[in-house]
Order: structure tokens, then C-alpha cells, then sequence
């Protein structure tokens, strides 16, 4: 038995990988397709060489470099389980990962080294090494006194590639067991779909700790025999110093909204790209139109998620519609049921979102009462997502369950009022919830971020008048500077619906 995903890896390499290009830095160092078999092989002997064998977890908590993607393909070629952690994540909270995954070897940044080695051991890793944002660390040293030819230990299409952790907005932290086919069929279909080629030069800015960076953007530059160029985190004007010398990129919305804001973005600066892709959270129908006003290009929209990688894409050629997440993609299956009956809905109609396919994990770490209760019989996975699919067949993305507002006996789906709220004069962006209500069960609430002139409370509560029915109309409008967002862009509602959880307490 080969080792599948990096057998597939070898078969998409370009004909002369030394003398192409993966991954280059702005300061220089550049990373050839020989390089990345060479440094992954070394990784691999040295993880094999502290212990780890086929199945082990090898966790990682380190800021960007290219180190980390030889790190994680050494870690398949050695037959273990990637686990990156958000770099955000405090000691109380890796401890909990640590101790739930049991890794074999923590990989973590140097200046937490100190306070981590105590959570470690008290998790019973085998292991802890150092990688910093800079490339350099104990396990760069391991690596660099290893071996780089290495013999890749078998692993099957169904064996663990990776364990991505849910954010863990409510409750405990799930881990997603990613196989080595879920993120193989996934990279090489998504190259397929947006056009990848050898040719391709991709804008590198995401972190690499989420499945957006490190599998969906990395993963199919790789399939494609592209190169990427890799920059350390989003600085909108390193991003179009670099866009002459690219030609595609992979962002969230923050990207997008942040670029819009240097006047140097104009046609003429993003002439050579011929793709800009936007996910893990919803962009704006603003952003769509003032973005392809100012530039010329109408965004890619996707949806996918930590359990699914990706599912569905606005269409490479032919309409990409604003507010919609195109189509799903080759071989993945999706529809839209009744959430209580299971009944497939008709076109049209709002329903929880189900997806099957070779790109759905196998389930969550430790958890099999929790994946049987998110599968159904027949193998499709409940997202958890409420969406709808239109007469055109685009798939639009509602909001989440567990966002669905029940006041007075009825539903309310959130993105439909923030649609309404967002089009208003000097509104930015806004965020509706529902929160605890004696009367009604709960109350519809929208948190609302504008400028000046346009706080006024009655005013938009006047202007959604005959907009949406009197039981969807907002209760109450709250104001705020900025709606809290995880490290992915994703409005965190959880936390509004904290905040604001007394506000109908007397009435």
C-alpha cells in the first residue's frame, strides 16, 4: 500500500520540480518543488526518529513560514495525523487539545516554549520542539541533521491525514478527522474548477493553521504545479506591491474590504490577476459591487467548511452572482431539507444544507455518538448551515442553526434582515440575533455597525417598514464600532448573544 496523498502529490509534480518554484517569501528565500520532497523528507525522518509512528498525532502551534508546510507533509509521509492549532489559542485552551489528541510530538513557537513544555507534559507528549515566524527552531535543527531521503509509510485513502478542531463557539471542541483522500480529491478538484495550472502564481496571505490556508490554497497550488507567493499575514499593501506578479488569490472578506480601501487599487493594478477567490465567511453584496467597480473582476465565492472542505464554487466561466455560493462541485452531492422531517425541500425554500462526498470527513475525533448523529443513513453529513438552492441552481447560504430565530411561534433567518439593513444609507454591516424574550421567546435584535450619521435607531427601524413582515422587523437596533470576528473573518454571534442576553430582561 503507497502512502495516498503524497503519491498523489508526486503525480501532479511539475517535469523539472527542481527548477520550478512552490513558495517564495518577500524577503528572498524561495523553495523549489525538490526542495519541498527534500525538506518534507527530512521532517519525516526526524518525526519517525522521536518516536512517531503510523496514526500518532504531530500538533502544531507556530506563526507562518514555509517550514510549516514541510512540516505537515513530512508528518503524512510519515504516516501521522497533522493537528495545526490556532496560533490565538492561550495555554488553558491548548492544554485541552493537547490532552483530547494525545499527540506523540507539540511543535510550538519558541517565546511560549517556557509555559507550553508544562502543558505538554501534563498532557503526556512525548515531544515539544520550537519553530518560529522566522523558519528557525529545534525542529528546523532536527530537520536539518535528518535524512532527506525517506521511504513514505503506507497510508490508504481512508487513513487520517489531519485533525482540524472546530472554533468551539458552543460547547466543547470537536475534532474533525480529515483522510488522506478528503484532502487529495478536494485539492485536485478544486484545481480542475478555477483553471490551476503550472503557469499560476498564487497571492499566499492566509494563516496556516485553518483548512482555508493551509489545505484549500496550498494543497491546490501544489496539484496544479503552481507557485504561491507566501506572505506572512494580510497587509493590503504588500498585497498589491506583489498583485503584478500574480494571478490569483485566495482571501477572506477582511481581504477584500481592507484593499479596498488603498487607493491604489485600480484596474490597472489588477490586471495580471485572473481569479480572486472568496470564503470561510459571507461577503457583502457591497464588497461584490464596489470591488467590481474599482477593479473589474466579479469574486469567486465558495462554501465550505472545517468537516467538508469545500463543497460548492461560483462558476470559473459564466455568471457569478452576488449573496449566492455557486454550484457544488464534481462528485460532491448537496440538497436542502426540511430540518425536523428530513424531507427533501422544494426549490426555493429554506432548509438545513446536507453534503456527500469523496471531500466529507470520516467524523470527529473521540466522538462517535456526535458523528452518528450527524450523519444520516445514507452517508450525507448535516452542515448545520440553513441555505436554500434557487431556481438557477446557485446555492445561498442563510445563516447557521443554530442562528435561526424563533420568536412568537416563528421563524426568522437572519441573513434576510441583515440584507435589508446592509442596503441602507451609511450602514457598514450588521448582525442579527435573537436574544431571550417573555413574551415573544425570543426577541429579533440587530447589532448594527454604521457611520455617524446614520445611528439612529427609529430611522432604520422606519426604513424596514414594509420591507419585511412585522414579525421579522427588529425589536430593538443596537450600535457598535465593529462586529467580534474569529480568525477566519466569521462574525461571532455567540458572543453578541452573550453580550446583549439581558437586554429584554424587564419587558
Amino acid at each position: 500500500m503507497a502512502n495516498h496523498l503524497f503519491d498523489l502529490i508526486r503525480t501532479h509534480l511539475p517535469p523539472e520540480p527542481a527548477q520550478k518554484t512552490l513558495l517564495e517569501t518577500p524577503d528572498g528565500p524561495r523553495f523549489s518543488y525538490a526542495d519541498m520532497i527534500a525538506r518534507s523528507g527530512a521532517y519525516a525522518s526526524a518525526l519517525v526518529a522521536l518516536g512517531v509512528k503510523p496514526g500518532d498525532r504531530v500538533a502544531a502551534q507556530v506563526e507562518k513560514s514555509p517550514e510549516v508546510v514541510f512540516l505537515f507533509l513530512g508528518s503524512v509521509r510519515a504516516g501521522a495525523v497533522f493537528l495545526p492549532l490556532n496560533t490565538a489559542y492561550t495555554d488553558r485552551e491548548i492544554s485541552y487539545f493537547l490532552g483530547d489528541a494525545e499527540p506523540t510530538v507539540f511543535v510550538c513557537d519558541p517565546t511560549r516554549k517556557a509555559s507550553l513544555d508544562t502543558v505538554a507534559g501534563e498532557a503526556g507528549v512525548a515531544s515539544v520542539l520550537t519553530l518560529g515566524g522566522d523558519g528557525r527552531g529545534t525542529a528546523r535543527d532536527a530537520a536539518d541533521a535528518a535524512a532527506t531521503d525517506f521511504a513514505d509509510v503506507a497510508r490508504g485513502s481512508d487513513d487520517l491525514a489531519a485533525i482540524l478542531y472546530t472554533s468551539g463557539t458552543t460547547g466543547r471542541s470537536k475534532g474533525a478527522m480529515l483522510t488522506h483522500d478528503n484532502l487529495g480529491s478536494n485539492a485536485v478538484t478544486l484545481a480542475r474548477t478555477w483553471r490551476f495550472g503550472p503557469e499560476d502564481v498564487l497571492i499566499h496571505a492566509l494563516p496556516v493553521f485553518h483548512t482555508h490556508g493551509l489545505f484549500v490554497a496550498t494543497n491546490t497550488v501544489i496539484m496544479a504545479g503552481a507557485s504561491m507567493l507566501w506572505l506572512p499575514r494580510l497587509d493590503a499593501k504588500q498585497i498589491l506591491s506583489v498583485m503584478p506578479r500574480a494571478t490569483a488569490m485566495m482571501g477572506v472578506p477582511t481581504f477584500y474590504t481592507r484593499l479596498l480601501k488603498e487607493p491604489g487599487l485600480t484596474r490597472e493594478a489588477t490586471a495580471h490577476i485572473r481569479l480572486f477567490v472568496s470564503g470561510s465567511a459571507p461577503l457583502l453584496a457591497e464588497t461584490h459591487r464596489e470591488w467590481s467597480a474599482r477593479t473589474g473582476h466579479a469574486i469567486l465565492e465558495r462554501y465550505g467548511m472545517t468537516e467538508t472542505n469545500m463543497s460548492t464554487s461560483n462558476p470559473y466561466e459564466g455568471e457569478r452572482i452576488a449573496g449566492t455560493v455557486g454550484f457544488p462541485l464534481p462528485d460532491v452531492a448537496l440538497r436542502v431539507v426540511d430540518p425536523e422531517t428530513g424531507a427533501r425541500l422544494p426549490v426555493g425554500d429554506v432548509g438545513m444544507i446536507e453534503v456527500k462526498g469523496p471531500n466529507v470527513f470520516k467524523g470527529y475525533w473521540r466522538m462517535p455518538e456526535k458523528t452518528m448523529a450527524e450523519f444520516k443513513a445514507d452517508g450525507f453529513f448535516i452542515t448545520g448551515d440553513l441555505g436554500k438552492i434557487d431556481p438557477q441552481g446557485y446555492v445561498h447560504i442563510v445563516g447557521r442553526g443554530k442562528d435561526l430565530i424563533i420568536t412568537g411561534g416563528y421563524n426568522v433567518y437572519p441573513k434576510e434582515i441583515e440584507t435589508e439593513i446592509d442596503g441602507l444609507p451609511g450602514v457598514v454591516e450588521s448582525a442579527v440575533i435573537g436574544l431571550p424574550h417573555a413574551d415573544f421567546g425570543e426577541g429579533v435584535t440587530a447589532v448594527v455597525v454604521a457611520g455617524p450619521e446614520a445611528r439612529d435607531e427609529a430611522a432604520i427601524l422606519t426604513a424596514l417598514e414594509g420591507r419585511l413582515a412585522r414579525f421579522k422587523q427588529p425589536k430593538r437596533i443596537l450600535f457598535a464600532d465593529d462586529l467580534p470576528r474569529n480568525a477566519m473573518g466569521k462574525v461571532q454571534k455567540n458572543l453578541l448573544r452573550e453580550t446583549h442576553a439581558g437586554l429584554y430582561r424587564d419587558g
